[in-house]
């Protein structure tokens, strides 16, 4: 049942929240663009800060509701530039917009678990995901993406930052994650907090790595490796320490990052022959359940 609405705006998130009567909440909504966030960056903060609190503020004194996950990013921490993998209790910050605003969000989730809706019943919980690649993502100034559409119309992929390390994991990685995280909280609501998720920390990977894993599954494609000094600052180095939700949650990533590249790259390959998006997105996430 689907309501196309803008989570800056108080009264359309609320008459949602009311009418669904919900148990659980989980808030995915954003500007989830680094690039984007520096020419908007206004429009990243109210999506992401104001966003985060109108939906937040809207379960207050919904007595159906027992958890919340709200899905902020890796980018929430203060970056040090160092090869250290960040845990949940590092210190935020953010030096571009988006990754401010995420951790403003983070702030934001807390305070309202804290305020009112800890004594409310409900469980709040933050979900800190790696990058995400897989099928079926046309966002601009996205690795993965931008390489198919400029191998598809046979152009030369321009990469900015091949020396730039981070949490490359499939999409339906932190998907999966998302839902054990609040089956979790309902069990036992002390969980409430943050949690990171992406692969082992070991197996973070260069840009240059993995479009090098792309281009070999996609079987062609010309690729300009850049300097690193194009475009605005973002971070060099970028992992997660996932040890907290393989303890309290058993959730361990089940794709290599070989094995995920593949499978995203098959995805737009099958969709570019005529396939079905819904039925190559469901074939995944059987293969993701049912597979080794």
């Amino acid at each position: 049942d689907s309501h196309i609405g803008d989570i800056r705006h108080s009264a359309p998130v609320l008459a949602a929240v009311q009418a669904a009567q919900p148990e659980v909440v989980l808030h995915l909504a954003a500007q989830a663009l680094v690039r984007q966030s520096y020419r908007a960056p206004l429009d990243t903060f109210s999506t992401n800060v104001m966003g985060t609190a109108k939906v937040l503020d809207a379960l207050r004194g919904v007595t159906s509701v027992r958890v919340a996950v709200a899905v902020t990013t890796d980018k929430v921490y203060r970056n040090r530039g160092t090869p250290y993998p960040y845990r949940e209790d590092d210190a935020l910050g953010g030096h571009d917009p988006y990754s401010a605003s995420k951790a403003a969000a983070e702030l934001v989730t807390a305070s309202y678990r804290d305020a009112f809706l800890a004594a409310q019943g409900v469980a709040v919980a933050t979900a800190r995901a790696g990058n995400v690649i897989g099928g079926g993502d046309w966002s601009e100034d996205r690795l993965i993406p931008d390489a198919v559409r400029a191998w598809q119309a046979g152009a030369t992929l321009q990469v900015r930052r091949p020396q730039a390390v981070r949490p490359w994991q499939h999409v339906l990685e932190p998907l999966a994650a998302y839902l054990r995280l609040a089956e979790a909280l309902w069990r036992n609501p002390a969980l409430a907090g943050g949690f990171n998720f992406g692969p082992h920390t070991h197996e973070a990977a260069s840009v240059g790595s993995v479009i090098g894993l792309a281009r070999d599954a996609f079987g062609r494609g010309d690729t300009k490796l850049g300097d690193g000094l194009d475009g605005p600052h973002e971070a060099a180095w970028l992992a997660l320490e996932v040890a907290h939700a393989r303890s309290q949650l058993e959730v361990r990533p089940r794709w290599g990052l070989h094995q995920a590249v593949a499978r995203t790259m098959a995805w737009y390959a099958r969709q570019a022959e005529g396939a079905d998006a819904r039925a190559l997105c469901e074939a995944d996430i059987d293969a993701f359940e049912h597979g080794p």
